[in-house]
């Protein structure tokens, strides 16, 4: 017996080390789509493209953060983007849609956050902006800042989020690897009940289609009935959307999703790259339920398409509607494996009077295999 209860032990701390460590999509099997991960497998494989996080987190309350996207290494608002936005389910906050969907184009860096703190991130991005080289004469600026509510384990009414945060996370903003999970913006968000967070993918087409990097960025914070690659995850660790036919737990919540690429697309076309991103979530089990605010931001950094501030004229050289389909795969594949990599890299975490724990990594992968989606 003695052996026995050593053996158990033994396992149970193999396994707590296995969640404790958490994991990104390719670490356990889970590779999405045909299309091959950039370097990063990141957002900010999309050359220039740099992210910045804070994380807040005071006394029992307030877990929160700020995330930040800057589309390159200028000046965002004196060399623009063509952009779009697209909305899967407008229940939510995105401050300066409008603008940005009626031009066509960015002229801010992309911040995420919580709900409350949408207007006072957005205040403190253009008193940052507005201290800005060559930015002495602007008289108007139009801050791009996404949101997803976190009251479960934030004390969200406190607004706790300052302009130092907001100005640590544009300052801080790097290349290369981006950290996942209960961090930024997605310290405290919850996805399909477990803890949710950041998670980042990208897709490099291949030559023949172009050679472009796509990359995505998620803040996921929504519910559902998860999905792994097909496998029925969450019914098969019994949590999921209306488990109990008596409940009214529609999985409600809401996602950020960023798309950057490298490839040359009109503003238009970059919007029917954003709705394509809406398929990468649906393949994980959302629905878009009722309280879900589903937006997705989609930016392309190409000189090709660039617009000067001072500009009285565009010439551009956009990518044909023709050579698109390509394009429209690598994000629904960045979609998906980004959300993954935003549930396999949260931790468990306690606030708000609340805990949330991250998915057990073990009977995850448990359940892929069963369904062969996982290497045996």
């Amino acid at each position: 017996m003695r052996n026995l209860a050593l053996v158990m032990t033994l396992l149970s701390v193999a396994t707590s080390s296995l969640d404790a460590q958490r994991a990104r999509a390719r670490d356990l099997g889970v590779t999405p789509g045909v299309f091959a991960p950039g370097a990063n497998n990141a957002i900010t494989d999309v050359a220039g493209v740099r992210v910045g996080h804070v994380t807040v987190t005071e006394g029992a309350g307030v877990r929160t953060g700020v995330t930040a996207i800057i589309p390159h290494d200028g000046n965002a608002y004196l060399e623009r983007v063509p952009a779009a936005i697209w909305v899967g389910n407008g229940f939510g906050k995105l401050i300066g849609s409008s603008q940005a969907n009626e031009l066509g184009e960015l002229e801010t860096p992309i911040l995420l956050t919580c709900t409350l703190c949408v207007w006072k991130a957005a205040d403190a991005m253009v008193e940052w902006l507005l201290q800005q080289p060559g930015m002495e004469r602007v008289r108007s600026i139009n801050p791009i800042v996404g949101e997803t509510n976190d009251a479960q384990l934030n004390d969200i009414r406190s607004r706790p989020i300052t302009p130092a945060h907001v100005r640590e996370a544009l300052e801080g903003a790097t290349t290369g690897a981006v950290a996942e999970g209960s961090v930024g913006a997605g310290h405290g968000t919850v996805a399909f009940g477990w803890k949710g967070g950041i998670g980042t993918s990208s897709r490099v087409l291949p030559k023949s289609l172009g050679g472009y990097t796509v990359g995505v960025l998620v803040q996921s914070n929504f519910g559902g009935v998860l999905q792994v690659m097909g496998a029925p995850v969450g019914q098969e660790l019994g949590q999921y959307a209306f488990k109990d036919a008596l409940s009214r737990d529609g999985g409600d919540g809401s996602i950020m999703m960023v798309v950057a690429t490298d490839a040359p697309l009109s503003d238009r076309n970059l919007k029917r790259l954003a709705s394509r991103a809406m398929m990468g979530l649906g393949r994980t089990g959302s629905s878009a339920s009722n309280g879900s605010g589903d937006y997705v931001i989609a930016f392309s950094t190409a000189r090709e398409v660039r617009r000067g501030f001072h500009a009285t004229r565009l010439t551009t050289t956009e990518l044909a509607n023709e050579e698109m389909s390509g394009v429209f795969e690598a994000v629904v594949e960045g979609t998906e494996e980004a959300i993954y990599n935003s549930l396999f890299q949260a931790t468990t975490v306690t606030g708000n009077g609340r805990t949330v724990e991250a998915i057990p990594l073990d009977r995850m992968r448990a359940v892929l295999k069963r369904y062969g989606r996982a290497p045996q």
